[in-house]
């Protein structure tokens, strides 16, 4: 029985998107329930996993983009561990702000061109 709820993609760049706008859908939950400690946590360490995933990917030698972009995405990617540890020690709407801004504007980038 397949899951109708199962999200198809026409390639890479929609899927990575959809990731990145999701986690900050996530973010932007979380941001509106700062009493929530665990579903802060919960938000702030979805959004660290695909970020761990985006430096993982940089990093490999077989990683096809150019070098700029990968520093520019491991420079981010070091920012949003900052901004994680700040926000799981003492959450703020600054904080889950800022990461909810990276992601949208890294989602709206790879749509770009794609219409």
């Amino acid at each position: 029985m397949a899951d109708e709820s199962t999200v198809q993609f026409t390639n890479k760049r929609e899927m990575d998107a959809a990731a990145f706008s999701q986690a900050a859908y996530v973010l932007d939950q979380a941001k509106q329930s700062l009493d929530d400690a665990d579903m802060v946590e919960r938000a702030l360490k979805y959004n660290q996993l695909l970020w761990s995933i985006i430096q993982n990917d940089v990093s490999k030698e077989d990683n096809t983009l150019p070098e700029e972009l990968k520093a520019n995405l491991m420079s981010l990617s070091i920012f949003v561990d900052k901004q994680t540890t700040k926000g799981l020690n003492g959450p703020t709407e600054e904080i889950m702000e800022s990461l909810i801004n990276i992601n949208l504007n890294i989602s709206e980038g790879l749509m770009e061109g794609e219409d």
